[in-house]
């Protein structure tokens, strides 16, 4: 097939992100939400069980329906392949299970409420992105505008608003992105 000569898999661990998260989203909908609940959410559960330690890191591909998975991965498929380009696919790989993982660990210990979905891998993305362009010494503008934008609103919200949305995996996704950009740059 000719056409697919026109086509370069340009950002191996994004695209994979997506393609992976897409197959998981297809079996959420064929088994009416069982798939996420056993396998793509994480929440408090006994630590006997092997799959609580699973959930806390595939929480990420499980999202709750289109528009959930269609809002992560625009930012993701926006800002992933320049992120995946600075930092390289194994560092990228790395920082997307720590985050996974810390998000995960913070939620059971914090909450009684079951997170899915890679917003927080959304904002670790959107703050590593600030520091692609970094001057050793100097503070990137693009970095504060961000936290002060996407940080502090999710704060504000995740105090003030009462809805299904995982503000402290946002925060935590951010502190992340903020983590590996101070210091893997």
């Amino acid at each position: 097939m000719k056409i697919l000569n026109y086509f370069s898999y340009n950002s191996v661990v994004i695209l994979s992100f997506f393609f992976v998260s897409l197959v998981v989203l297809m079996l959420n909908y064929l088994t009416k939400g069982k798939s996420n609940l056993k396998l793509f959410s994480s929440y408090r559960s006994s630590m006997l069980n092997p799959l609580t330690y699973v959930r806390l890191f595939t929480h990420v591909l499980g999202h709750v329906n289109w528009s959930h998975f269609v809002n992560n991965f625009l930012y993701i498929l926006l800002i992933g392949p320049m992120v995946e380009e600075k930092y390289g696919s194994i560092n990228l790989i790395i920082m997307i299970l720590i985050t996974a993982g810390v998000t995960g660990v913070i939620n059971s210990l914090f909450s009684k409420k079951r997170i899915l979905g890679a917003s927080g891998i959304v904002f670790m993305l959107i703050i590593l992105s600030s520091f692609v362009n970094i001057e050793a010494g100097k503070i990137p503008v693009t970095l504060v505008l961000i936290c002060v934008f996407y940080v502090i609103n999710e704060i504000i919200s995740g105090i003030f608003k009462k809805d299904d949305v995982s503000h402290m995996g946002h925060i935590t996704g951010a502190f992340c992105g903020f983590v590996f950009g101070y210091f893997i740059f």
